[in-house]
């Protein structure tokens, strides 16, 4: 899972513009909740015989695995995907929106959904397998579904920060032993912004500011470059002792490879959700949602379990390698921030880190 930039508002105007000039009715099926849906679902799809998926997940590692089961299940639908950064997603579907030749079925990744949404690039669609998730995980207005969970912590070198001599809170991050010690991803609200969002949340806007404000003063490195990952490969090469706000799974699976790196949970653990969304001008609305209802299933939650992912459907475990940095199985509160709230205080968000960080 990509770290994800969200467009500003030069950009959402735009993308606003290039929605409106493709204004299709979407097709009744997206929203049909009759007995006889499954059925006209596989019926539709045997005749429009694929499906596009644009997504973050990692191609060799879930994106391959999911199309392999998908078309096992249903041969009768070749499917094929592209993979992006949630930004470069959204940016590719107005493109196509506006060119009126949209190409995508489903979009599926972090920050892809508060960003589609703004720009009215999607539409609202029904499916039963939503009930089998919590309210917070499914969107009232139907317009996404949870497709897993990311959680978030602090990686840190073993060999330059011994285990145990590691921060394992938000105040101790303001101990003067890692002034300059300490780096974040900026550019992406899945880095500084994202943290910075988190806290407000979780303490409310004064308690919050003035932490920032007194971490301010541990000249946070602003770490720019590559992947949310990249960041992290970065930690295991010496380069900065701790890392904040990465995928708290991405430790573990390098040290898993003997990479001198770990994970540590603060608390609250940030948790966000990726989405899974339908885009205006569906060219195979019958597929789509058949590819959508199988993302969402047992068998495709464990798809992307077994691809290192976290499942956002309840009852499907992470693998055991990776269960250690689940907040609720490693004894943390978690701070669930859903699309909207990111969306919501992403632009102030990022403005108290221009303000305090840059």
């Amino acid at each position: 899972m990509g770290g994800f930039r969200v467009p500003g508002l030069a950009l959402v105007a735009a993308l606003l513009a290039a929605s409106s000039q493709v204004r299709a009715q979407a097709p009744d099926i997206l929203t049909h909740a009759g007995a006889d849906r499954e059925a006209r679902l596989i019926e539709g799809a045997r005749a429009e015989k694929e499906v596009v998926l644009y997504a973050t997940i990692i191609v060799n590692q879930a994106m391959r695995p999911l199309a392999d089961a998908f078309m096992k299940k249903y041969p009768f639908v070749k499917m094929s995907f592209w993979r992006g950064d949630p930004g470069d997603i959204v940016t590719k579907v107005s493109a196509e929106t506006r060119g009126g030749r949209p190409v995508a079925d489903l979009l599926e990744g972090p920050g892809v959904g508060e960003a589609a949404i703004e720009a009215d690039l999607v539409t609202p669609y029904t499916t039963p397998s939503v009930l089998n998730y919590p309210e917070a995980l499914r969107d009232p207005r139907h317009m996404w579904t949870a497709s897993r969970l990311s959680y978030f912590g602090l990686a840190y070198n073993t060999k330059l920060v011994p285990p145990g001599a590691q921060p394992k809170s938000y105040q101790d991050l303001l101990d003067p032993k890692w002034k300059g010690k300490l780096a974040w991803r900026i550019g992406t609200s899945g880095g500084a912004p994202l943290f910075i969002t988190s806290l407000r949340v979780a303490w409310g806007e004064e308690r919050a500011m003035a932490y920032f404000r007194a971490l301010r003063e541990q000249g946070i490195v602003n770490f720019g470059a590559g992947s949310a990952r990249t960041l992290v490969d970065r930690v295991m090469a010496g380069e900065y002792p701790v890392a904040l706000q990465i995928f708290a799974h991405h430790p573990l699976i390098s040290a898993g490879k003997g990479a001198p790196v770990a994970s540590q949970l603060l608390d609250p653990v940030t948790v966000t959700n990726s989405t899974l969304l339908i885009p205006k001008g569906v060219r195979h609305p019958h597929a789509s949602l058949l590819l959508a209802d199988f993302i969402l299933s047992k068998e495709g939650q464990e798809t992307l379990a077994k691809a290192e992912y976290y499942p956002a459907l309840p009852g499907v475990a992470a693998l055991p390698e990776l269960d250690s940095v689940v907040p609720a199985r490693a004894g943390y509160s978690e701070n669930f921030l859903t699309p909207e709230v990111v969306s919501k205080y992403s632009e102030s968000s990022e403005k108290i880190w221009s303000d305090l960080f840059r």
